[in-house]
């Protein structure tokens, strides 16, 4: 049986420039209170940056401001889910068609911004075609949506999601089985990039089970660390500090944190996270996960052992 009621959210996000890079080539946003007719809806995007994606801070942008449409729709559409057969629909929309209509959307935004933004160029010279065109707007994407009776994320290409579960188990649901080699990564600009889209699909049956913490942040910050473990030690410090304090003290030096990391990774940086606020979430779990390091008592990412060295 599913609980009523709004559930309130508090959001927390940053970004931070790479060191040595001319601009900052990702993108986010938080939107919403996470109610029926007002979802909350996180998304991170990372521009891809290089000279053949010259473009790729507007496609970071692009990307991001059409997923929190979308998103934001099909959350207000699942406020009846629990109805015979509702919830079926809404899965197969979300993993079949949200991922065409979202990439349809970027690749119009994309091309109507070259046609609106042509580089001036000889008569003579070749009309670059739609694909071509496309790849000078690369990025990631990581997207979610939260309601009182759902929660679904969305990721094309590298990056992370984390999610702190009620009873303290922290997850990567969206972690592919091999990470990407080197600089390569799923693209938004890529032919057919909906087929490479994946998809976390987790239905909200009691309030009181909905996740505590979801954190989205572009690869700039998992890179800042040796391995994944590291990664996850710092999630768990964030959740931890965030239980003891609330995002305000934990916002007041987020852009710090990130700073430190972008040093060590070379890459933007951003994150964007959730934190349910509800009287009757457990955070012993958390406090005592946060113990193992993260910014609880080091103050921020860079602090932990399993830091890479500095270049």
């Amino acid at each position: 049986m599913v609980t009523l009621g709004v559930r309130r959210w508090e959001t927390l996000a940053d970004s931070v420039q790479g060191v040595n890079k001319r601009r900052n080539q990702d993108w986010y946003e938080c939107r919403g209170t996470g109610s029926d007719e007002d979802p909350l809806v996180l998304a991170v995007a990372d521009g891809h940056g290089s000279a053949v994606h010259a473009r790729s801070e507007l496609g970071a942008r692009f990307a991001v401001d059409r997923f929190v449409g979308l998103a934001a729709r099909f959350g207000r559409a699942a406020h009846d889910c629990h109805e015979p057969g509702r919830l079926a629909r809404l899965m197969t929309y979300a993993r079949d068609d949200f991922p065409r209509a979202l990439v349809h959307e970027w690749r119009q935004a994309a091309l109507g911004h070259w046609d609106r933004n042509r580089p001036v160029v000889e008569e003579a010279s070749r009309e670059p075609g739609p694909e071509e065109k496309l790849v000078l707007y690369g990025t990631t994407l990581i997207g979610a949506v939260l309601t009182p009776w759902l929660f679904v994320a969305w990721q094309l290409g590298d990056g992370d999601l984390a999610v702190v579960e009620h009873d303290g188990t922290l997850r990567r649901p969206l972690a592919p089985a091999e990470e990407d080699l080197g600089d390569e990564t799923e693209s938004l600009c890529g032919r057919e990039a909906w087929r490479s889209m994946r998809m976390h699909w987790a239905p909200v049956f009691e309030e009181a089970r909905a996740p505590r913490l979801v954190v989205l942040s572009t690869d700039g910050l998992s890179k800042s660390f040796a391995s994944a473990d590291g990664y996850r030690e710092f999630v768990a410090g964030l959740a931890g500090r965030l239980a003891e304090e609330g995002g305000t003290g934990v916002r007041k030096v987020l852009p710090e944190w990130l700073a430190q990391a972008a040093r060590y990774s070379g890459d933007d940086t951003t994150l964007a996270a959730a934190l349910r606020s509800a009287q009757d979430a457990v955070v012993d779990d958390v406090e005592q996960a946060a113990d193992t390091g993260g910014p609880v008592d080091a103050g921020g990412p860079v602090d932990t052992e399993e830091r890479k060295t500095e270049t």
